[in-house]
């Protein structure tokens, strides 16, 4: 399962290099991996997964796929890859370009799009449509994750959300009250200032400052609450240029204003948790990946679900996918079998409990088992609650340009380089210009 240090920049930018290669192998006919069809002479049907895990979400992997095997002795799904699902990008598209395409392989929701343009892609439309498979169970930001151009383009890997995890002695130490849903911007923004003690060196709040993907998504629930979208109704420009954006820049600006933010230069937010985990940081915005190393660290904390502008709370899900590969009907045939099987409650609680991940419909919520881990892990149903209203960024080949021109004034505005205003137009001018291009 993907994390932080493999993680949110998991979300994201992997914009010109696998996005342009991919393009330009879209119109070809590629052979399947490693030649055949897959199947032996007994009838047995061998597929390549490459699954893009470490550690305990790989043990976990491999657990259930031993089951499968029991289950299914006519399919054998190979592990493989090679690679984190930070680079499965670069890897995948390579695979197409050389016709070494996996069976399987485990996409960023905010890459599949790109990987859609190939016809290699298969389209499981028809999986989700009856069977085993609880489609209409998944939560809307699963399904809209998966579905490009009106058709069912992979299954879910992961759901997850974002909330705000404040650390309960920081709060303590500085005598402010832990919030409580349906606060708003301007209370995070004051919490934040009231948190801080720069001579303790002791900072309110932390925002990712690489600017790549974990820089942006943390401002679409801001964009949403005040009305705007990533891309405008008409798909030509982009849908945050005016009051969305400009006010969703300035929370950020008044965290840099007021000192109260800890800027994290690198990818993947380590150093951010790393000062969490010190106390040194009050609240962070993470999702629910994050829980395990905190509770490891022994931090006491308090999980609330975002500020919003209007009293309620608007949060995102960056969910990632299973992609299957069209090497051959019987190979086709027998990779949708498996993902379909991954998907189905008895073994999607399973992934989301070991691997550390959200259940990806409410059948499996509502299983025995992930209602205990609920209660073993406070805060987890915070998570867990805000996917029933969670969305998702555009399922579109210009995202990740977006997400490079939003990154750009985000992190100009982090570091003090550019007003909202400003930066704000230049991102216009570059996504724009992105959109442009696609159409």
């Amino acid at each position: 399962m993907a994390r932080p240090d493999d993680g949110p920049s998991r979300r994201g930018v992997l914009g010109g290099a696998g996005a342009t290669a991919l393009a330009a192998v879209a119109g070809t006919t590629l052979s399947a991996c490693g030649g055949g069809n897959g199947e032996s002479a007994d009838g047995t049907v061998r597929i390549e997964m490459w699954h893009g895990q470490a550690d305990t979400a790989l043990k976990t992997l491999k657990d259930l796929v031993a089951d499968f095997h029991r289950a299914h002795p006519k399919i054998r799904v190979n592990l493989g890859g090679g690679v984190i699902a930070d680079a499965m990008l670069q890897k995948v598209t390579a695979g197409l370009a050389s016709g070494s395409a996996p069976d399987i392989a485990y996409i960023f929701g905010s890459d599949l799009a790109s990987v859609a343009r190939s016809p290699k892609l298969a389209d499981l439309t028809r999986t989700t449509g009856s069977g085993p498979v609880p489609w209409k169970q998944y939560w809307p930001a699963a399904r809209d994750a998966v579905t490009v151009d009106g058709k069912v383009r992979a299954l879910p890997a992961l759901v997850d959300s974002l909330a705000v995890v404040c650390n309960k002695k920081v709060f303590k130490a500085a005598g402010v009250d832990l919030p409580e849903p349906g606060w708003s911007w301007d209370e995070y923004i004051d919490t934040a200032r009231r948190l801080t003690d720069r001579r303790r060196n002791v900072f309110g709040t932390g925002w990712p400052g690489a600017g790549d993907e974990d820089t942006v998504w943390r401002i679409w629930p801001m964009v949403w609450d005040l009305g705007g979208d990533v891309v405008a109704e008409d798909g030509r420009r982009i849908g945050f240029a005016g009051e969305p954006g400009r006010r969703a820049l300035e929370v950020v600006r008044a965290l840099v204003e007021n000192k109260s933010c800890y800027v994290d230069p690198k990818p993947g937010g380590e150093q951010m948790y790393q000062v969490f985990a010190g106390e040194r940081l009050g609240m962070v915005t993470t999702g629910p990946w994050q829980l395990p190393d905190i509770r490891q660290a022994g931090i006491d904390y308090h999980v609330v679900p975002l500020p919003g502008f209007h009293g309620k709370s608007v949060t995102i899900s960056g969910p990632d996918t299973w992609a299957v590969f069209d090497n051959g009907p019987a190979r086709t045939k027998a990779a949708r079998t498996f993902v379909g099987w991954l998907n189905q409650p008895e073994q999607d609680v399973r992934w989301a409990i070991e691997a550390g991940s959200l259940p990806l419909s409410r059948p499996t919520e509502d299983l025995p088992e992930w209602r205990e881990h609920t209660r073993e892990v406070p805060g987890l149903a915070v998570f867990t609650d805000a996917l029933a209203t969670a969305r998702v960024r555009p399922v579109i080949p210009a995202y990740p340009k977006i997400s490079e021109a939003a990154a750009e004034a985000v992190t100009s505005v982090l570091l003090g380089r550019s007003s909202p205003e400003k930066a704000l137009r230049a991102c216009a001018d570059r996504a724009d210009a992105a959109l442009a291009a696609e159409m």
